[in-house]
């Protein structure tokens, strides 16, 4: 097979020089966690090293680099999404953390008894809680779009469900456990022809596909920086300047603020108003810098990469009979969920952690999707940048070894 257009990014991934058990590591988890290029590695090491300080509110030099550095963050990340402005991105933990500051803070003052907050059947269970928390407590309705068998959205009967009373529209871009890419943008409009607020999970897509959250013609987009290359605890929500300047602060402390007084206290412009506390700032350099990396590797190179990779999977798995692909969309990322008849997820899971191939199993937190495809999980794949077809033949001879094993 020719050489994938990617194949030399792996030396970029320091973890997979990794040897376990005296073999070499293959990562397929990326759905889960992107691995940490060198880039990253070293400019969080170089921030923590020689520019820590706090944001905003120091009075040397240090404090003003480390804001520099910060807010060159927040411009990246606008530049990376097209947001039509930095104070349109708001920093947070993760993409969970997104979708509950827009649960609690535009939730709160907007949802009233009666109204509908709409999902899918496919939505990441921190897509479907926060909502929940919410509606129980105003009286909200949470109603779900179905999925069909092949894991495509079902939008036969979008009529049915996008009604009047439908107030917000929160929907994963690209499934986690089945790798459905949804049409953001017509739900987007079917969403704003009723009146309603659409959010996106964008966790999967984010790493996989470029986002223009402005062509997509949404009001909040979420994803974590993990996701893509990125240090753990950061996140972004980026929301409408409208919207979020209509909302409330989710959390009080030092920053959000503009005055305090016991007699009462204003509140900081957008973005600030929603970043209580100090900020996870060398997260928020080195998901940058993790975006520029992805930014000089190309979007047509990743996702040329990433769809022979998993074309290539599909093929392979497909000639075993006992393998049973979940979720067979034509417009998928790169995650490809099996199982194998007759055997559980985590027993099969567990055999290929043996053979050296790291895959997930389980319900991929969509115990909804689960239900709906009448099976209690899958295995797993998820390829990304620093894969190969070698990666993919590891895989296919760990499955059959599991299927010796265990069938």
């Amino acid at each position: 097979m020719s050489e994938f257009p990617l194949s030399k990014a792996r030396v970029d991934f320091p973890l997979l020089t990794n040897r376990v058990r005296g073999k070499n590591l293959v990562y397929l988890d990326s759905a889960a966690s992107g691995l940490k290029p060198w880039p990253v590695i070293e400019r969080v090491g170089h921030f923590l090293t020689y520019q820590t300080s706090n944001v905003h509110r120091g009075a040397h030099f240090l404090s003003d680099q480390a804001t520099v550095a910060y807010e060159q963050a927040r411009q990246k990340v606008a530049e990376f999404i097209h947001a039509p402005s930095p104070s349109s991105v708001i920093f947070t933990r993760g993409t969970t953390e997104s979708i509950n500051l827009v649960a609690q803070a535009w939730g709160r003052a907007n949802l009233k008894k009666g109204d509908v907050i709409l999902l899918t059947e496919m939505e990441h269970h921190s897509n479907i809680v926060p909502w929940q928390m919410i509606a129980k407590e105003i009286g909200a309705e949470v109603r779900a779009l179905p999925v069909k068998p092949n894991g495509d959205l079902d939008l036969s009967r979008a009529d049915d469900f996008f009604t009047p009373n439908v107030k917000m529209v929160a929907v994963t871009h690209a499934s986690n456990t089945l790798g459905t890419i949804n049409d953001v943008a017509l739900l987007a409009q079917k969403a704003h022809a009723v009146g309603a607020l659409i959010l996106v999970d964008g966790a999967q897509m984010i790493a996989n596909h470029p986002v223009d959250v402005q062509k997509l013609d949404v009001d909040f987009y979420a994803f974590s920086g993990h996701k893509i290359f990125g240090p753990y605890g950061i996140g972004v929500l980026y929301g409408k300047k409208d919207v979020l300047d209509a909302m409330g602060p989710y959390q009080g402390g030092g920053s959000m603020i503009s005055e305090v007084a016991f007699a009462g206290t204003t509140y900081h412009d957008v973005p600030f108003r929603f970043e209580a506390g100090t900020p996870n700032i060398e997260g928020a350099v080195g998901l940058a810098t993790a975006l520029e990396y992805v930014q000089k590797l190309g979007w047509p190179a990743i996702e040329a990469h990433e769809k022979a990779l998993l074309d290539l999977a599909t093929q392979k798995l497909s000639e075993i009979p006992e393998v049973e692909l979940v979720g067979t969309s034509a417009n998928k990322v790169a995650i490809l969920s099996f199982n194998l008849k007759g055997a559980h997820p985590s027993d099969v899971g567990q055999i290929m952690d043996q053979e050296n191939v790291a895959v997930r199993a389980g319900h991929h937190c969509t115990q909804p999707l689960m239900k709906v495809l009448g099976i209690t999980g899958t295995v797993r794949a998820s390829f990304s940048v620093f894969n190969s077809a070698a990666d993919v033949e590891q895989l296919v001879k760990a499955v059959i070894k599991a299927k010796e094993m265990l069938l």
